[in-house]
């Protein structure tokens, strides 16, 4: 009898082909990026969406990414990207996993904002984000891709070993599910940088000086440890009300103005 691979032997074997079965939530502006992004790499991309069935089929023609339903997206993948609003995550059916292997590596690109989910006690009280979003899932998460602009995402991808290529934090508690992310955070464009486990999550959080900011690899390892966890909130509804208040297609001045209030460190 053919024994199975252990998680260790199944992330190896994946970094080896570099080829990935991805089911995505979502399909809006993160998630459409990221369909795009897989796709191109030449990863087998499923996708399902929330009622927008004509997104769907115009993104499968576009990138051969195949439309289908949310409970076949998250099974026969190795990773899954939920990329809908924090408010979606208790949302989802609760036995949405139950047919997904524990193999299978799960990536939260989501954010808290309360004008948007509503107060989320344990949040609020220093939870962080990811943490909760996993006791929601009842499956361990790797918090990636939350960190930057889906307009930075789409435009400021660059290829590995040029000296300003950005990086983004990747943080969670498994090991060889970070390694797989920082493949599809490379196929993406984008430099990685693994500083921790999901508890240490908050320091990519909105108001932390890793939040949207497009930093180096270097700028970043600097950035992050500055975090407080105490001013998240309030830099965050600063960063807020800019972004609600400017024009979203001029997302640099954005990114300079989270720069300033969330006081990223940019030496080189």
């Amino acid at each position: 009898m053919t024994r199975s691979a252990t998680r260790e032997e199944f992330a190896e074997q994946k970094k080896q082909s570099n080829k990935m079965k991805i089911g995505i939530i979502g399909a809006g502006e993160m998630g459409g990026t990221l369909i795009r992004q897989y796709s191109k790499a030449g990863h087998r991309v499923k996708m399902a969406n929330s009622g927008e069935t004509e997104k769907l089929k115009s993104l499968a023609v576009e990138t051969g990414a195949s439309a289908v339903k949310l409970a076949e997206v998250v099974t026969d993948v190795d990773v899954i990207v939920i990329a809908i609003p924090l408010i979606g995550i208790p949302k989802l059916p609760a036995s949405l996993f139950k047919n997904t292997s524990t193999n299978t590596t799960i990536i939260d690109t989501c954010n808290y904002y309360p004008i948007r989910d509503g107060i989320i006690e344990d949040i609020e009280n220093g939870m962080p984000e990811s943490v909760w979003v996993t006791n929601q899932l009842q499956r361990p998460v790797i918090k990636a891709y939350n960190s930057i602009l889906y307009r930075s995402l789409v435009n400021s991808g660059l290829t590995k070993g040029i000296v300003s290529r950005l990086a983004l934090p990747i943080a969670g508690d498994d090991k060889q599910s970070k390694d797989l992310v920082s493949i599809l955070v490379d196929n993406s464009g984008f430099d990685s940088l693994d500083y921790g486990s999901l508890q240490d999550s908050w320091r990519q959080q909105p108001g932390s000086p890793a939040y949207c900011t497009d930093l180096t690899l270097t700028q970043l390892q600097k950035s992050i440890k500055k975090a407080r966890k105490e001013l998240l909130p309030e830099r965050r509804e600063l960063g807020l009300k800019f972004i609600l208040t400017h024009d979203p297609e001029l997302w640099m001045d954005n990114v300079n103005h989270n720069r300033k209030i969330y006081e990223s460190d940019l030496d080189a």
